[in-house]
């Protein structure tokens, strides 16, 4: 039951996410919850696991803190690793782009 809690912040905080710091554009409208949902349920079975009881304050406050800060570090990592890779991938495709250019400058066709 306390987990269906968990599931359920994770979605408020999903619902949430384009509106605060989090740039959905750049993967999807569900990876912020995903990353809140994961953080979430690992935190709580790490506490659990620990000692903390379900009725234990600690507990939920440490969970329901650390959803968000997750879910806005997850999602900013995430976006600027996305960033990167479409920055390497034009890159590529610039070089390739100016390679074949290259190489077809050498090739006479006549007819």
């Amino acid at each position: 039951m306390e987990l269906l809690l968990i599931v359920i912040y994770a979605a408020i905080l999903g619902l949430s996410a384009p509106y605060v710091n989090v740039r959905s554009q750049d993967y999807g409208q569900l990876v912020p919850s995903a990353f809140a949902l994961v953080s979430g349920a690992v935190l709580w079975g790490i506490l659990i696991w620990t000692g903390l009881g379900t009725a234990n304050a600690w507990t939920w406050i440490i969970v329901m803190l650390a959803m968000p800060f997750a879910m806005a570090i997850g999602s900013n990592r995430l976006a600027a690793a996305r960033r990167r890779a479409e920055a390497d991938e034009l890159v590529k495709i610039k070089s390739a782009k100016t390679g074949a250019a290259a190489a077809t400058e050498d090739v006479y066709v006549t007819e």
